[in-house]
């Protein structure tokens, strides 16, 4: 998520196919099921406690995998149940009832987001927003959040309040094709043994694109259709066998009951956000809940239904499709509305509390009335065009919003960065001068627009230039600067390696270096095995073995490495820090090869939080956003072990530190110019525009032409 780590901070959502005393909650060959009411309960109760930050229930995101069993069961027994009693499956009365149960609150909760957003949240990000707010509109919202959460630069972005649309999107997007599926399959086979078939098929395929995904791409293992259906599709294959179901003994039925509903409590209370989610881990919850609604047919007293047929269950599960759609973007508004000295805890246990109460009102003023009208439910027509209307309406008030942003405070014209630290005859102490009196109020002549700092990237993102989590692949074309000169520079790292790029390919140009960059996502500059989704990073090890090999292929006259200092080894040893100094001594010896220089340029001191929604929040007294030097290494131990291991290798170090603080303070917006982008790395003009900084330090060392070689190793600010 801070993305390394997307299911457990991801919004889950209930399934919206049954409600108190609706057809769809007497699967064929049942009579009513209280239990699945039930059912839906500890599923919505699960999502909501995990999101108010319940500390027990890390795991409550399982709910989600609930919800897509329940769906899958009670959709598909209505389906059946229409095709046994007309012969026939009516597609557009089918779409028109979903229409009708579900767009008439999701419109209204969207609409209602909008406005809290516009309002209270970060006035940089309401155009994404917005943009979320159309992609859920038409039920695309999970692929637009797959695309973003695979985007390793949006990994601090924080969470959107149209995130939680992400489930529903899942579930339209399956029964856009299962119900004609289902229909061709029962006409073609006739039977429902056989039906079953291209069922199984459709969820092996997608169990396995679960696994392999999780593995490999995280955010699209969570978000993707594919990667959803084989929870939906189990519980459609329950249904097909829903006529068996009552001849389970009782003495089998109720244990299989309470055994499922353990699953899913078990799943809730030891998941968390180191699980390796969905992937394998999934399948607790799912067989869990397919457990329990196998059971719930005929466990008779002695099963779990004696607990989830309780009123109070019955009732909660009535309101979780409401109560789902109020809780999240409530939990994200109100934190940033509330003004006092409540606790994050508090507030998202009120917005809780209030999110069930406003699905209460939702269901009686809202939902009811839309969905048992005569009028719409004649007519398949008349549902589909209220469907069409209310998503075509909703997208229109979003992309009218995009044009109405929440203006942003700024005052006055501050003096540029980039001119200053060029034009100086002592361009540090110019600097400092910039830096020890920021200005107060974001200024009105931003060198790079607030609204767009997070979203430029750099040739080498844009050229592929930056290998991604999974890749352990050495792109063999990636140089910049002169590319035709014979004195080569490499940039070798992580991102915050390859956020110093436009200083270097600035400087590049200026001295008539070819310049080759060697970056990766999270690789770390010390030859250690990391962690990454829990799991060994191997990919990363992998490649920095080719890449260390490129870079002495290339004969480099210097290499100068850097990477963020925050990082989980995987198997960290009795003293850390001497496996940290190990790791590093390691690279700077493997780079040295052949006589090349290296620079070990430290990490870049990191702002409290993410800069940019700070300064959008705070752009009237950018002062609050002000982070100690002190406090600007958030793994101190690793930034020494880097220092002791570059003396002890003879590579000479680059403290960057001088050109982001100073009196002991660290301004976020410095002149003209934002200094990051996140909550970790520099914003791209602030980087081109110290430049001449890094150029200093490395013509101090090593001379104009790089051809000098230090008489003992030296740390540069």
């Amino acid at each position: 998520m801070a993305h390394d780590r997307l299911a457990p901070s991801q919004p889950a959502s209930p399934n919206d196919a049954a409600r108190p005393g609706e057809a769809a909650s007497r699967p064929a060959g049942h009579g009513l099921r209280p239990d699945i009411q039930g059912l839906r309960a500890v599923a919505v109760l699960l999502v909501v406690l995990s999101h108010a930050g319940v500390r027990h229930l890390a795991g409550g995101y399982v709910g989600v995998d609930v919800f897509f069993v329940i769906s899958g069961f009670l959709i598909t027994s209505q389906l059946l149940r229409e095709m046994t009693s007309t012969g026939r499956i009516g597609i557009g009365r089918f779409y028109a009832r979903r229409a009708l149960r579900l767009l008439p609150a999701s419109t209204l909760v969207s609409v209602c987001t909008l406005a809290g957003a516009w309002l209270w949240l970060s006035k940089v990000r309401f155009v994404d927003y917005t943009g979320d707010a159309v992609a859920s509109a038409f039920s695309l919202v999970n692929f637009r959040l797959a695309a973003n959460g695979a985007d390793y630069l949006n990994a601090t972005a924080p969470p959107s309040p149209f995130q939680h649309f992400w489930s529903l999107a899942v579930e339209e997007q399956f029964y856009l094709v299962w119900p004609v599926l289902l229909f061709g399959s029962l006409l073609l086979f006739r039977r429902r043994s056989l039906v079953a078939v291209p069922l199984v098929l459709l969820c092996v395929l997608s169990l396995s694109a679960d696994i392999s995904l999780t593995a490999s791409n995280s955010p699209w293992a969570y978000f993707g259709t594919q990667t959803r259906a084989w929870e939906l599709g189990l519980g459609a294959l329950l249904a097909l066998g829903a006529d068996r179901l009552d001849r389970l003994p009782a003495s089998v039925a109720a244990p299989l009951s309470w055994a499922g509903l353990v699953a899913i409590g078990y799943a809730g209370l030891v998941y968390d956000s180191a699980t390796r989610f969905p992937g394998w881990y999934a399948a607790v919850p799912v067989l869990g809940a397919v457990a329990v609604l196998a059971g719930g047919a005929a466990s008779g007293r002695y099963g779990a239904a004696a607990v989830l047929g309780l009123r109070p269950a019955v009732w909660i599960g009535g309101l979780s499709y409401g109560w789902y759609l109020w809780h999240w973007p409530l939990m994200v508004i109100l934190p940033h509305a509330v003004r006092g000295g409540l606790r994050i805890g508090e507030v998202r246990l009120g917005a809780a509390a209030l999110g069930l109460a406003l699905a209460w009102l939702t269901l009686r003023l809202v939902e009811n009335p839309v969905r048992f009208n005569r009028f719409f439910k004649r007519s398949a027509a008349r549902g589909l065009g209220l469907g069409l209307g209310l998503s075509t309406g909703a997208a229109a008030i979003a992309l009218t919003a995009a044009q109405f942003p929440p203006p942003l405070a700024t005052d006055g014209i501050a003096a540029s960065v980039a001119r200053t630290v060029a034009t100086a005859r002592n361009p540090l102490a110019a600097l400092h001068k910039l830096l020890a009196h920021p200005d107060h109020t974001l200024p009105a002549n931003l060198v790079q627009s607030l609204r767009t700092v997070d979203k430029a990237k750099s040739a080498i993102y844009q050229d592929g230039c930056m290998a991604s989590y999974a890749s352990t692949t050495v792109p063999a074309d990636c140089a910049f600067g002169d590319t035709s000169s014979s004195t080569v520079v490499a940039l070798y790292g992580d991102s915050h390696a390859a956020q110093w790029f436009p200083a270097m390919d600035r400087l590049a140009q200026q001295h008539h270096w070819r310049l080759v960059v060697l970056a990766k996502a999270s690789c770390k500059v010390a030859w250690i095995t990391g962690k990454f989704q829990n799991a060994r990073y191997a990919a990363c090890d992998t490649w920095r073995e080719k890449a260390v090999a490129r870079i002495e292929a290339a004969h480099p006259a210097v290499v100068i490495t850097s990477s963020s200092d925050v990082v989980s080894t995987w198997k960290p040893e009795a003293d850390v820090n001497a496996q940290w100094r190990k790791g590093f001594t390691t690279t700077y010896r493997a780079l040295q090869k052949g006589g090349t220089k290296v620079v070990a340029l430290l990490d870049t001191p990191w702002p409290h939080g993410n800069a940019v929604d700070c300064v959008s929040n705070h752009s009237d007294d950018l002062s609050r956003c002000t982070q100690a030097a002190s406090d600007g290494s958030p793994e101190p131990n690793v930034h020494r072990a880097n220092v002791a291991a570059a003396h002890l290798a003879g590579v000479s170090v680059i403290d960057p530190q001088t050109w982001f603080c100073t009196n002991g303070r660290c301004p976020v917006v410095v002149g003209n110019t934002v200094v990051y982008r996140d909550a970790s790395h520099m914003a791209e003009s602030y980087a081109a525009a110290i430049a001449p900084l890094l150029g200093n330090s490395l013509t101090h060392l090593f001379g104009p032409h790089l051809d000098r070689v230090p008489t003992s190793p030296r740390t540069r600010p």
